[in-house]
């Protein structure tokens, strides 16, 4: 799937963003034809490949896995998460939501709440917001930052671009250390979330997805735009790329998200650990004494 779909994902994927522009990006899947049926086809099939290579990255426990995502509430980073990943044995696998920091998060630097949760070698792990947070809901709502303890002579107009600076020294280490990073903004475009907001108002089984602060953050949504793009132009690298994903239209969101954690577990060329001669002997021996056995 990752191979058929890799040349309609290079639209997507965004490792240089000095000439990034959100607008630029569409929300939809526009120009993508595929029927419903399609794309979710595509998707279980995209679902057990994933669990084939995960099995494998988990055996040879080299290579470790970060996958992260950012959007706007209700653009669908639940969703995406729980299908794109409903093949992988949960053994192998950890997700972490981020929300409003706590007293504790707060006495540390701001990554160390991300950092702690960083997964091991052979395993995947999912940031459901991340550290970026800390470039864009304290961006937008400067208030926050006040209540982070920096010493004030700390707090300049330059922070903002120091910590996209600290964000991409930690990723290039992390990559250097045999990490694969890939990073998600789900583009969902302003009319759609308005839609799914009133879904959730109006379904009573989805009343507990929506609070008051969704809809006041709603009220916010250029200067989180400026924000997200800000933030891609300023973190977009070839070992931390970001796929910016049009997350209008659910199924082709998953898909995209699938087909490229596939892309990048397929170029690690992962393989289950060799047994050598005298592993095969002793295996052999074991195997003759079991069938010996009087059952």
């Amino acid at each position: 799937m990752a191979k058929s779909l890799k040349d309609h994902l290079s639209p997507y994927v965004v490792t240089k963003g000095r000439q990034f522009r959100l607008a630029d990006c569409d929300t939809d899947a526009r120009g993508w034809k595929m029927s419903k049926d399609e794309m979710e086809d595509a998707l279980q099939t995209g679902v057990a490949r994933l669990g084939e290579l995960q099995e494998k990255l988990y055996a040879q426990d080299q290579w470790g896995v970060l996958l992260i995502f950012q959007a706007m509430d209700a653009a669908g980073k639940d969703g995406a998460i729980k299908h794109v990943m409903s093949g992988v044995n949960p053994q192998g696998c950890e997700v972490y939501s981020f929300k409003a920091p706590s007293a504790e998060d707060l006495d540390h630097d701001f990554m160390w709440r991300t950092s702690k949760c960083l997964p091991e070698r052979g395993r995947i792990g999912i940031f459901n917001r991340s550290y970026y947070e800390e470039t864009l809901v304290v961006r937008v709502h400067p208030e926050f930052l006040q209540k982070q303890k920096l010493p004030p002579s700390l707090v300049k107009k330059r922070i903002w671009k120091q910590r996209f600076e600290d964000i991409n020294a930690f990723e290039r280490y992390l990559s250097r250390n045999g990490f694969v990073i890939r990073k998600f903004f789900l583009n969902v475009s302003k009319k759609e979330q308005k839609k799914r907001f009133l879904e959730r108002i109006d379904q009573s089984q989805k009343n507990w997805k929506f609070s008051a602060a969704d809809a006041k953050e709603r009220g916010c949504w250029d200067q989180y735009m400026e924000a997200y793009e800000d933030m891609i132009r300023k973190t977009a690298t070839g070992y931390a790329p970001w796929i910016v994903v049009p997350a209008d239209n659910k199924r082709f969101a998953r898909l995209v998200v699938a087909a490229t954690v596939i892309d990048a577990l397929e170029d690690l060329n992962l393989r289950f650990p060799r047994v050598s001669p005298e592993q095969k002997k002793a295996l052999e021996a074991i195997r003759v004494a079991l069938e010996r056995e009087r059952a």
